[in-house]
């Protein structure tokens, strides 16, 4: 596994990634998620969640 990486242009700012990672890695930026890869455990549980398939590790 690798950290979580959002594609910008795919993200439609749910934030359904924000509610299940368990380290609040995943916030908001101009209405998009975002990562901080240093809190980031690589566990995939935002992968599976985000609807549009934004997030990829």
């Amino acid at each position: 596994m690798a950290k979580a990486v959002v594609d910008q242009d795919t993200c439609v700012g749910c934030e359904a990634c924000v509610g299940v990672c368990p380290t609040s890695a995943i916030s908001m930026a101009d209405a998009k998620a975002a990562v901080d890869a240093d809190a980031c455990v690589e566990c995939g549980a935002c992968v599976a969640t985000c609807p549009v398939s934004a997030i990829s590790q």
